[in-house]
């Protein structure tokens, strides 16, 4: 998808692919990863193509000036492709999901879980690009879906997209030290107490943004490589993030100071040296933590500042959410790891996908609630039931 101005700067970045089309189609190029670029048509106009290149099918759809970009993957593009990201609309009725390739796709869970439902229905309603770099996080507000990719947030209406109408209401970019830096956006979270956006990166600060005028107000500095992941503890006002550096940091979010540094690696109960000391996953309940990464998935009493909790999984884990009186969690292995609080691994249910990034609870609709996991598969498994997958979403 390109916009307005950055037309011209697509192209050239494009003419590196070598691909082009005969220039009576009105079209300029087209990459391997089902990229269009559309030199120019007319308002108003809608224009429908089908276009057959190196084996890849593509799609767009043009109404008025805006450049819509609608693709379907060639097999050696599905082969590679990793999801990162979810999130499910507020009605619960729809879940995104962001990919290594900067796409976003749209699938409608109640055409999904419907009981006539066919393979048709497991496709997306809709895929754009949304970011030329991965989109490592998705957020969904009352009404918007925020993206991250390389430096940049974006949001996008979600009554639009249902429409499959694709238009970012805003972008933005943090606050970095040069214009020519472009850390990655890896997590972000919404602190309710004041309405911000907390994002966490690769430029080692954690940037917290006014959703009311759309100002980064706030930079929190202290982590010595990149972040990991960021989330708030609301009864308290206070940020959790955890990084590269293997330090889970708590801050203060009312004055900007760290209050805490737990640097969960050098505990013996935690450590494990094979794996590093980073901090892939932090995930805060009332007075407890989650956090994981290099060092074993622990329970934290954050108040005591001490582990109660250490789970045996192999592997890092990458995501980790609390559930009722379980601790849902994924991370290296085909498999959703159910534990209970006291440390016990009471089961590992099979995945479609070899290694697992990222794991969401559907807790906004009742009708559809789910749980849905993804990682190194183009495949999204579905599980209506936590022991069991019931069916894959497919981009």
């Amino acid at each position: 998808m390109c916009r307005g101005g950055q037309a011209a700067e697509e192209k050239k970045r494009l003419v590196a692919s070598k691909i082009h089309l005969p220039e009576s189609s009105g079209l300029g190029l087209v990459t391997s990863h089902s990229f269009a670029l559309v030199r120019s048509f007319p308002p108003l106009f809608e224009f429908w193509f089908l276009c057959f290149c190196f084996g890849i099918l593509c799609r767009v759809r043009l109404k008025g000036a805006r450049r819509v970009c609608v693709s379907s993957m060639g097999p050696v593009e599905l082969l590679h492709m990793s999801v990162f990201s979810q999130s499910f609309s507020p009605c619960g009725r729809f879940l995104a999901a962001g990919n290594n390739y900067g796409e976003i796709a749209v699938f409608s869970l109640s055409a999904a879980l419907s009981p006539d439902s066919t393979a048709l229905n497991q496709k997306p309603v809709l895929t754009f690009t949304a970011h030329e770099g991965p989109v490592f996080s998705l957020l969904s507000t009352d009404c918007h879906l925020l993206s991250a990719g390389n430096g940049e947030i974006s949001a996008w209406s979600w009554s639009e997209l249902t429409k499959k109408n694709v238009k970012p209401l805003w972008t933005r970019r943090p606050n970095y030290k040069s214009s020519l830096e472009i850390p990655e956006i890896n997590s972000m979270t919404i602190n309710l107490r004041d309405n911000s956006l907390v994002v966490g990166g690769g430029d080692n600060n954690i940037h917290v943004m006014d959703l009311e005028n759309g100002v980064f107000k706030t930079v929190l500095q202290g982590h010595s490589d990149y972040v990991h992941c960021v989330t708030v503890r609301e009864r308290e006002a206070e940020i959790l993030s955890g990084g590269e550096d293997g330090a889970v940091r708590v801050w203060d979010s009312r004055t900007g100071q760290c209050v805490h540094c737990i640097e969960v690696y050098k505990y013996e109960v935690c450590a494990r040296p094979q794996y590093g000391k980073w901090i892939s996953c932090v995930t805060t309940d009332s007075d407890w933590m989650l956090c994981g990464g290099g060092p074993s998935l622990s329970l934290w009493h954050l108040r005591s500042l001490s582990p109660t909790s250490i789970f045996n999984l192999s592997g890092c884990q990458r995501q980790a959410a609390f559930h009722q009186d379980l601790i849902l969690t994924v991370g290296e292995g085909a498999f959703v790891s159910h534990c209970l609080l006291g440390g016990e691994v009471k089961a590992q249910i099979p995945c479609t996908p070899q290694s697992l990034n990222t794991l969401q609870l559907n807790n906004n609709s009742t009708e559809h609630r789910v749980l849905t996991v993804g990682g190194s598969s183009d495949h999204i498994d579905v599980f209506t039931n936590l022991s069991y997958r019931a069916f894959s979403l497919r981009f």
